[in-house]
């Protein structure tokens, strides 16, 4: 006899609860004011610890920022991160010499492995209205053999990321974007070369579901039992996965060899989907590098400080684009890509 398919629902914490292969997940949904000059808030910082503010003060934070929101230069190694912009615009640098301007739908999927300093920035924008910013940033781990793999740099522009439309008996919609995994016939863009999303038995999966009022969506199964899978119920107010209702705000964890139906309320509903076979190794995690023992940490802390992982060749630590720039992306070998 089969067991229910949901294992664990808890309460959305911050940072989202994640299982094997994924690390972290922030979902960041910031009400930013109108702009200044410089393309920081045009609103006082009084009150605010600058350099450190996660208070959501007036709905919105500075993060790292000191006058344009954001995280200025920082390292990584070991792990990959996917940044998945909902609204506003995000400004990249890295000292592997890429640069970007990207939102409203496009995905960056960067390789840290060996060792990369990256910068991701908000700029305001607009100076007469509102500049909302909301994104996931999901961190990925690498395998052992993948941790000291060159960085990469890819972007998955929102124009050629597969969307699906699925329409119930009744008609309600519901529409899926695939920032990975082949749950259906469609391909996906294909990841990194050295992610673990690369290796077809991963079975990784990103996707974001949106749900009509009332739209009921089978979530198929996935290749195998050992595939972890998590749906965050982020957005609506009444849901129901295999029967079951499901609070807002939600982590659930399902099954992974079991399709799961679910059947939205009377409001619009969204949800991100995580899933993956584990990677199984273990895991040493300290600040911004993931490795797999405790010594690695120490030598990543001795390689960043003798090598700055390739230098900074930006200047400033929070570069941003000119204010009239649109979305693109300079590749680390130089190749230019203009949406």
């Amino acid at each position: 006899m089969s067991t229910h398919p949901i294992l664990n629902i808890q309460p959305l914490s911050f940072p989202w609860q994640t299982i094997d292969p994924f690390l972290f997940c922030v979902h960041h949904n910031d009400a930013y004011p109108a702009g200044n000059a410089t393309m920081g808030p045009q609103a006082s910082l009084a009150g605010r610890n600058i350099g450190q503010d996660f208070s959501g003060k007036d709905g919105w934070s500075m993060y790292h920022g000191e006058g344009v929101p954001g995280f200025p230069a920082h390292p990584h190694r070991g792990f990959e991160t996917v940044t998945i912009v909902r609204k506003g615009r995000i400004d990249h640098s890295d000292s592997a010499g890429a640069t970007a301007r990207f939102g409203d739908g496009d995905v960056q999927w960067l390789t840290a492995g060996k060792g990369i300093v990256h910068c991701e920035m908000f700029p305001l924008l607009h100076q007469d209205a509102p500049n909302p910013t909301e994104l996931f940033q999901i961190w990925l781990n690498l395998p052992a053999k993948s941790k000291m793999a060159e960085p990469h740099f890819t972007m998955f522009w929102n124009e050629d990321i597969p969307q699906q439309e699925f329409r119930d008996a009744q008609g309600a919609l519901t529409r899926v974007a695939s920032i990975a995994g082949a749950l259906t016939p469609v391909p996906c863009l294909p990841p990194p070369p050295d992610s673990w999303a690369a290796q077809a038995d991963a079975d990784v999966a990103i996707l974001t579901i949106k749900m009509a009022p009332g739209a009921r969506w089978t979530l198929p199964a996935a290749q195998s039992a050992r595939t972890q899978r998590q749906l965050y119920f982020f957005e609506g107010g009444h849901l129901s996965i295999a029967g079951q209702a499901i609070p807002p705000a939600s982590a659930i964890t399902v099954a992974g060899d079991q399709a799961v139906e679910l059947v939205n309320g009377a409001q619009e509903s969204e949800l991100l989907l995580l899933q993956g076979r584990p990677i199984g190794e273990p895991v040493a995690q300290y600040g911004p590098f993931v490795m797999n023992t405790q010594a690695e940490i120490q030598q990543a802390f001795v390689d960043y400080r003798r090598t700055q992982f390739g230098g900074w060749p930006w200047g400033a630590a929070d570069p941003v684009h000119p204010r009239t720039k649109g979305r693109f992306a300079i590749h680390t070998d130089g190749k230019l890509e203009e949406r």
